[in-house]
């Protein structure tokens, strides 16, 4: 038994002497050097992780982002860099740094040779445009955005990266002198950097996906749709959220840009002296000029966002749905939770989240004037009697705060979805358009029982955190991801949601 121990453990020794790794890698700024990572023992996995590689300068206040300058010797990247500069929960300060154009990069590698032409995902992630960070939340040292099962499980290299938010990302004066769109530059300069360099990672630089969540998934969407990455992208994931959605574009970004230059002090009526004003000033001030508010509002949340992106006649020179023809080559999946909107409708709507307390008829009238107000009574009375046809006489409170859900989860994101997927349909030439439907209910213990699927819920999954915290999670739960991490990659890695697609089992893409 002793001998046979032994053997075991000089296998392992030498296997993991002789695993494939990266080691030291050669990029445009200059040689890095990240972590080997060997998970498992009897049948172990390698894993080359980089985490903090430069893909810009520190960012200019108001500005777009210039290229990194490059550095000498090897840089060590072995540690997330802070993300960019945003307030924190609380509103009362700011956390992040200016200096903050940083991606990290997962390699699955094999215990023979190292890996070449590897499929690439780049995740954008969300947070209302005003807030998160390539690495995530995290708790200790388990980061949501952490790659590692999903490039392992899946054989792709997963890229994260850092974008401005708020503010300092979005803030826009409607015209050249402040023409906003700061953050998708920072996107765009991130996919640029792994188009040109990911080769040197293992990685195919003709078979990139970018996926993305929430505002994520609606910067995914307009990044596929401007005519800067014509090219430069093969396919994309869009989860809860498009560039059609209400909330993805700003409409008015002068009214915001003038509150903000009016807290600091700044002019208000000429749009070239108030730019010249808010560049000279502590980016920290303007990150704490505007605190979006949770409470006591007239209409429903989703018309409160401020910093969003904007149609600049540059980035995005036209409505979103008249440039679908940017996308035309690009294989893209979209979808929603089918709750989508619980976690909006909480806000508005407290009660639905309340056992002991009621929704009345009135409310959710008043909620669907609300989000048909530039639509009429007409559209008001259509809506309504639309979505309470199944009420009866004296509906019970489940179906009524059921319907809550239903409205906002339409609204703010599956009707925009369902029309940007028939506009790309419509628009595509060598390209699969795809559906999907995220249903696992969530496991909030504070919410009511019949909640399905709420916002960002299919994150954990989509990370393969079922693996990552076994007894945090069920069986289930684990059947879900791994079911979800292999419809994305495989997806990711051939254009379809399954790993062998046959030509007599396809079926005309979802529309």
């Amino acid at each position: 038994m002793a001998r046979l121990l032994n053997f075991l453990v000089l296998s392992s020794f030498l296997v993991a002497a002789h695993a494939a790794t990266l080691g030291v890698v050669h990029t445009e700024g200059g040689f890095v050097e990240g972590t080997s990572k060997k998970i498992g023992i009897i049948s172990p996995e390698y894993i080359d992780i980089f985490k903090g590689i430069p893909f810009g300068a520190p960012t200019k206040i108001l500005e777009k982002p210039e290229k990194h300058p490059g550095w000498s010797g090897t840089l060590k990247t072995t540690e997330y860099k802070p993300r960019c500069m945003q307030s924190n929960l609380l509103g009362n300060d700011v956390r992040g740094e200016m200096d903050c154009l940083y991606l990290n990069i997962w390699v699955p590698q094999s215990r023979k040779s190292v890996s070449t032409k590897l499929p690439v995902m780049i995740w954008i992630y969300g947070g209302a445009f005003i807030l998160g960070g390539g690495q995530g939340a995290n708790f200790l040292d388990n980061y949501l955005y952490d790659g590692e099962e999903l490039a392992l499980r899946g054989k792709v290299i997963v890229v994260t990266f850092n974008y401005r938010v708020g503010a300092l990302g979005f803030l826009s004066t409607g015209d050249a002198n402040l023409p906003g769109n700061y953050a998708l530059w920072d996107q765009h300069f991130a996919i640029a950097w792994v188009k040109r360099n990911i080769i040197a990672f293992g990685g195919d630089p003709d078979n990139i996906t970018l996926f993305g969540e929430s505002a994520g998934a609606a910067s995914v969407s307009l990044q596929t749709l401007t005519p800067y990455n014509v090219g430069l992208i093969k396919r994309a994931i869009s989860q809860s959220g498009v560039g059609l959605c209400p909330w993805a574009i700003q409409k008015y970004p002068l009214v915001w840009s003038k509150q903000v230059a009016s807290k600091l002090g700044c002019p208000v009526n000429d749009t070239a002296a108030m730019a010249k004003c808010l560049k000279q000033t502590d980016p920290k001030a303007i990150t704490l000029a505007h605190q979006l508010e949770l409470s006591n509002l007239e209409y429903p949340l989703v018309h409160y966002l401020p910093f969003t992106p904007v149609i600049d006649g540059d980035f995005i020179p036209d409505e979103p749905r008249n440039l679908f023809g940017n996308a035309a080559n690009v294989d893209y999946l979209a979808g929603v939770n089918n709750m989508d909107g619980h976690l909006f409708a909480g806000i508005d709507l407290p009660n639905i989240n309340r056992p002991l307390q009621r929704v009345t008829a009135e409310q959710v009238r008043k909620l669907v004037q609300s989000l048909t107000l530039s639509n009429g009574t007409s559209a008001l009375d259509v809506a309504y009697d639309l979505y309470t046809e199944a009420w009866g006489t004296n509906p019970d409170q489940e179906i009524m705060k059921k319907t809550v859900v239903d409205l906002e989860t339409d609204y703010i994101f599956l009707v925009p979805t369902q029309e940007a997927l028939a506009l790309h349909f419509q628009h595509a030439q060598n390209a699969k358009t795809y559906s999907y439907l995220f249903s696992h209910p969530t496991r909030m213990p504070v919410y009511p029982s019949w909640v399905g699927a709420d916002h960002a819920d299919d994150l954990q999954y989509m990370f393969g955190k079922p693996f990552r915290n076994p007894l945090a999670y069920r069986p289930q739960d684990r059947d879900v991801s791994e079911a979800m991490m292999a419809y994305w990659t495989n997806f990711a890695a051939t254009g379809w949601g399954w790993s062998t697609p046959k030509e007599d089992s396809y079926k005309e893409p979802i529309r």
